[in-house]
């Protein structure tokens, strides 16, 4: 559900992906090369993507199903999720593998 609404802040949409390590998974946002939005921290947008991310999907669930489909060196897409910088979710994708 996305609000068009013209008076609307703007917003971006990032892929979401874990990769795979052979000892760890790392959490992945893939940033467009155009922001429409002001974002003004790098850090904080991963972190509002990351919080995002896991108030849609159950994280142990999607950790333990990643585990299973991918190995290491492997990146497994979550999806994507659409978001104002003030941490306002517009539309997401997301699934868990």
């Amino acid at each position: 559900m996305t609000d068009d609404s013209d008076n609307s802040p703007p917003a971006d949409t990032f892929g979401v992906s874990i990769g795979v390590d052979d000892d760890a998974f790392r959490f992945l946002v893939h940033v467009p090369s155009a922001l429409d939005a002001a974002w003004s921290d790098r850090d904080a947008f991963q972190r509002l993507v990351e919080q995002a991310v896991w108030e849609r999907l159950d994280r142990d669930r999607t950790l333990e199903a990643v585990a299973h489909v991918a190995a290491a060196g492997e990146r497994v897409e979550l999806g994507t999720v659409t978001l104002r910088p003030d941490g306002t979710v517009v539309d997401h994708s997301l699934d868990t593998p």
